[in-house]
């Protein structure tokens, strides 16, 4: 009897600590189901705040509004981070925002909102005429995948698949042939005794679509690089904006044209570069036909037939046999090569413009020993560039590695560190 005192005490005191904790977590859980998620009025805001009603500019990536505009969506987002912990929609805007940051060049650090009164002299684009606010909408933009075509040089591939490949392909060859757009390009000889030949005119087909626009076409040649389509216009789609043509600022390598086609993802890249022309297109991969067998001749799904192929970068000059004819429609009389470049001489050359070793590097190296015209070696440069600014969801090869100085020991690459991905799976487990 003498012992029950002090351990009823004890009991009461526990069962009191198990008391205090049930209720403090029930509270806890009812704070966090109480706090919904509003991960989806962060994304209406965003596309409100992007679309040509708020008075953004067409070019998005130029246009400093933009920034302002994805910084505000990025701290609505952390904002959300507690009550959205387990949703995918917000971990996939997450995701988006982190890759918009480094497709358009916006610092984290800035305004988040701005003092610029809103324009209605425009109609908001509708969801059906702008595809990457549909998908931010619809909360997949971590599954939409983007794919890059560019074709440069003398002249390289670099296709949907992310295969490279280097081709003689003279004549006129279709890049692209779908339901959305046709891309053919025209490729002529450019030094005697040589198969290279570098492209001479782009033909871009922009097909009608579903109230986004009419077809409209654009024609690049060596001689013009217009700010507008065949017909005159800068623009289809009536004043929604979902097609434009804008000239394009950042490297200057060259004149360049951007075409933004907003109502299926897509913009492209044309450059002049010297007496020749280069080209760059990102889309998504849901519009491509990689299933499709029957999809007909496309360079940039499918690469260069087999007998167009060069199979290697010959580190020298090949004998070749000198051509029949002594001119060219396009370019007037073929010229023998600028000057005969070593591979010392070439190598050295093609590092000082693009300071990176990787299969562009390859292709500057390959175009000046086989033509001898350092405008290639811009081209080079301007593809990479192109890359850069419209890149695909995931480069699976050629990564570039950064050229380090030379202090006496062996450079290496820096290692690959998926860290993204990682960080991405451990919060939907969380």
């Amino acid at each position: 009897m003498g012992r029950s005192g002090p351990h009823t005490t004890a009991k009461r005191h526990f069962w009191d600590c198990v008391t205090l904790t049930m209720v403090f977590l029930s509270l806890l859980f009812r704070a966090a189901h109480c706090q919904q998620c509003r991960i989806q009025r962060c994304n209406a805001e965003y596309v409100s705040s992007t679309s040509p009603s708020s008075g953004l500019q067409e070019d998005a990536a130029m246009d400093l509004d933009y920034c302002i505009a994805l910084r505000a969506y990025a701290l609505c987002t952390r904002r959300q981070a507690r009550s959205c912990r387990g949703d995918l929609v917000y971990h996939s805007a997450v995701f988006r925002i982190k890759e918009l940051f480094s497709q358009h060049n916006c610092s984290s650090d800035g305004p988040t909102s701005s003092a610029k009164v809103p324009s209605t002299s425009r109609p908001a684009v509708s969801e059906l005429c702008d595809y990457e606010n549909r998908v931010l909408v619809s909360g997949s933009a971590a599954q939409k995948k983007y794919a890059h075509c560019g074709l440069f040089g003398d002249p390289h591939l670099r296709t949907f698949r992310d295969e490279f490949q280097t081709c003689k392909v003279e004549g006129a060859w279709p890049l692209i042939d779908n339901r959305y757009l046709s891309v053919q390009v025209t490729n002529v000889p450019v030094v005697l005794g040589s198969s290279a030949t570098a492209t001479s005119k782009i033909t871009v087909i922009f097909k009608s679509y579903q109230g986004c626009t009419d077809q409209k076409v654009y024609q690049a040649t060596t001689e013009d690089l217009p700010l507008a389509f065949q017909d005159g216009s800068r623009s289809g789609g009536g004043e929604s904006g979902s097609l434009t043509v804008v000239e394009r600022g950042g490297s200057g390598v060259g004149r360049q044209v951007k075409i933004q086609a907003r109502y299926i993802g897509t913009s492209i890249i044309i450059r002049r570069v010297g007496s020749y022309l280069t080209f760059a297109i990102r889309m998504p991969e849901d519009k491509l036909d990689f299933s499709d067998e029957n999809s007909g001749l496309q360079l940039c799904l499918h690469g260069c037939p087999r007998n167009e192929l060069i199979k290697e970068h010959r580190l020298g000059r090949q004998s070749q046999q000198p051509r029949l004819q002594g001119t060219n429609t396009e370019l007037g009389p073929l010229r023998p090569p600028h000057q005969v470049y070593t591979v010392e001489r070439a190598t050295a050359k093609c590092r000082e413009t693009l300071q990176v070793e990787d299969v562009y590097f390859q292709s500057c190296v390959f175009d000046l020993l086989t033509t001898g015209d350092p405008e290639f070696s811009m081209a080079a440069f301007g593809a990479l560039e192109d890359l850069k600014a419209l890149p695909p969801s995931k480069l699976r090869q050629n990564s570039p590695r950064i050229i380090r100085p030379y202090n006496g020991g062996v450079s290496h690459p820096p290692a690959a560190a998926p860290l993204l991905s990682l960080l991405l799976l451990t919060l939907l487990l969380l």
